[in-house]
């Protein structure tokens, strides 16, 4: 098959879908693999490591998408790329459309979904794809997103930001700040054992006794509750920094924290929403970019930036490539779509004809 990987156009987007030694697993596979110019650049990786390993460069995103069958990206096409999307286009990459087809007026991203449903092609959003009960190509991500949520939460409740001016660990002399996680998956465990590691005050919110367990045992200064509305409502009056990181897969995120509780917050208080792409779980967060990445609410500081890991765009292509590999020598087989851990990910459903692409 022939596998693009363009160049991210996302805003402050550095991320690459595969690293030359990922790619390089392709290309061994018998198959041919055409890179835009520049594409690794931002994670560090110059056109001449692709070269090396015997992949095509191109130089232009229109002459990679005429030339390929299977696109495999990291973000979802932006307005600018729809154009250059066909029917008989295979596409893998985080889609974050978050509703089925017959639902796309509720859809996180309806203008996307329909779009893609209009071309006629086929996509296979990262997010959805499970297997064994786990989302593998989402985990890597959502690892870094928890992680780095706590870094830029602490630095956004620096006074200059426009936070409460405290020090989130404390000292012997000072409280420790606190920190309110709701969700304990992959992105809200990691912000928990961030958050705990650095001396915070640390509150985590899940449903299940298991998730529970696992965050209590992070460490004495680590509280965890059921997700119970009351109790959820008494910690976020509290919080110093307020974690969203609750995902239902292939939905919408519901809204856990309303308007009113945001009120209730203390003033330079900090909310991030590692849930936004998925439509947010806090009522008064909305996307943002990472050149504008915060904005002011209710005399919260939100933010909202839908691709956190592209602030680490060499760990995160690592982490990425590590896990993706694998899964596009899956699809790219002739029967790849019929795989179940990749048909669980299909989002729209094209009828895909025999590509005839022209050559770069």
């Amino acid at each position: 098959m022939r596998i693009g990987i363009p160049k991210e156009i996302k805003v402050r987007e550095g991320r690459v879908a595969l690293v030359p030694s990922a790619a390089a697993e392709l290309v061994r596979h018998g198959h041919e693999v055409l890179v835009e110019t520049g594409a690794g650049l931002g994670s560090g990786y110059a056109d001449s490591e692709y070269e090396r390993i015997g992949v095509r460069l191109v130089r232009d995103a229109a002459t990679l998408y005429a030339g390929a069958e299977l696109i495999v990206k990291v973000k979802e096409p932006q307005p600018s790329e729809y154009s250059l999307l066909r029917e008989e286009h295979l596409l893998f990459s985080y889609l974050h459309l978050a509703a089925a087809p017959e639902y796309l007026h509720l859809a996180a991203a309806p203008e996307l979904a329909a779009e893609l449903r209009q071309k006629g092609l086929t996509a296979v959003a990262f997010e959805t794809v499970e297997e064994h009960g786990r989302l593998p190509l989402l985990a890597p991500m959502s690892d870094i997103a928890g992680r780095l949520s706590i870094q830029i939460g602490m630095n956004l409740l620096h006074a200059h930001h426009g936070g409460r001016g405290i020090l989130l660990g404390g000292l012997p002399t000072a409280e420790r700040g606190h920190v309110v996680i709701l969700g304990a998956g992959v992105a809200g465990g990691n912000a928990a054992a961030v958050a705990a590691a650095v001396g915070a005050q640390v509150t985590v919110f899940a449903p299940h006794r298991e998730s529970l367990e696992r965050m209590h045992a992070l460490g004495p200064n680590v509280t965890a509750l059921p997700s119970y509305q009351p109790l959820i409502e008494q910690a976020v009056a509290t919080a110093d920094l307020l974690i969203g990181a609750v995902l239902i897969p292939g939905a919408k995120a519901p809204k856990i924290v309303t308007r009113t509780m945001v009120k209730r917050m203390r003033p330079g208080s900090v909310i991030i929403d590692i849930s936004v792409d998925q439509g947010g779980c806090i009522e008064t967060t909305r996307p943002t970019t990472y050149e504008q990445p915060t904005f002011i609410e209710e005399g919260v500081v939100h933010f909202g930036v839908t691709n956190m890991p592209g602030a680490v765009p060499r760990t995160s292509s690592q982490a990425l490539s590590t896990s993706l590999a694998a899964y596009v020598l899956r699809l790219a087989e002739p029967d790849g779509l019929k795989d179940p851990a990749l048909a669980s990910g299909i989002n729209v459903q094209g009828k895909r004809r025999k590509c005839a692409c022209s050559r770069p």
